[in-house]
């Protein structure tokens, strides 16, 4: 068996799919079986079990993948460090994250890290949900993830950074705008714009709100903060977003690049959102990566 034979394996486990790691990989669903099938033909046991949907591991199946998973991650982390012995204090952190987020978590934090350690490189990898941030980080060399802080998942953990408590941005002409706070009743007649349900903070704003008792319409859906932000100034609806970093004071609108005047109006009855980094290892982070975490952190709640 060889190294790649041991990852693809792996990326079939997770995505459960021998077409979609083919084509994640750009290569055939063929290549992609006989890596499988060296694996088997190595343990002599069946390791996949096809489904009508696609395949699972078997019981040794599961076995494999677990060791597998944790003996790669060891040795990229063991590749990374010699890759620092070679280049010193230099190198790069490489981040996966949304389309948004750096600007509104990460842009302080950014300055400052440059400054510190000036020639390590911050390299981006923009996905459009926590759940894509997810599979990137497990199959690749990425070093951490930025991301809405949801259910357990598996070979990953997360770890809470901030909580965002949801306001309602409406327009300032609106007779909300007015309003100290609104209730998860007021929202039942709006037409609101808000995340996918599939995304992680659209599915547990779904469920905050059929928690109290409501269905919320919604007229939008969109694919990012930003984006629901700048429709509800156009007039296009109402947006339930979580406070994100800069948005409170005058010019929220501005601030969220829509260049007009929206207030966020707290809606204390939901519960907070809690963002923050998710890796494969904590204990296993190459240094400047873990400097990196330390400093958006710090930044965030200084």
């Amino acid at each position: 068996m060889t190294l790649d034979d041991l990852r693809v394996f792996v990326a079939v486990c997770r995505a459960g799919s021998l077409s979609a790691v083919a084509r994640e990989l750009g290569c055939t669903q063929s290549a992609v079986s006989q890596h499988v099938k060296r694996l088997e033909k190595e343990t002599r046991v069946s390791l996949l079990e096809r489904q009508p949907r696609g395949v699972v591991p078997t019981a040794a199946g599961r076995i494999l993948w677990d060791a597998a998973s944790d003996g790669l991650a060891g040795l990229d982390l063991a590749l990374r460090r010699l890759g620092d012995l070679v280049d010193g204090e230099s190198g790069a952190v490489r981040v996966t994250t949304g389309g948004t987020t750096v600007r509104h978590f990460m842009a302080d934090a950014i300055v400052e890290f440059r400054r510190r350690h000036p020639r390590v490189s911050l390299e981006f990898r923009t996905e459009t949900s926590s759940r894509r941030c997810f599979d990137a980080l497990l199959s690749s060399n990425l070093d951490l993830a930025w991301i809405t802080i949801g259910e357990p998942v598996r070979g990953i953990e997360q770890r809470p950074a901030v909580e965002l408590p949801w306001v309602l941005a409406v327009r300032e002409d609106d007779p909300l705008a007015e309003r100290e706070h609104v209730r998860v009743a007021d929202l039942a007649d709006l037409r609101l714009v808000r995340l996918p349900s599939n995304s992680t903070s659209g599915e547990q704003l779904d469920v905050a709100l059929a928690g109290s008792g409501l269905r919320a319409g919604s007229g939008t859906s969109v694919a990012d903060w930003d984006t629901a932000l700048l429709l509800a100034e156009l007039g296009l609806g109402h947006a339930v977003i979580p406070e994100l970093p800069g948005l409170r004071g005058p010019g929220a609108g501005a601030a969220a690049g829509a260049g007009g005047p929206l207030r966020l109006v707290p809606v204390p009855e939901l519960p907070p959102l809690q963002v923050g980094w998710a890796v494969r290892r904590w204990d296993a982070l190459p240094p400047q990566a873990r400097a990196f975490a330390d400093t958006v952190v710090r930044a965030l709640t200084a």
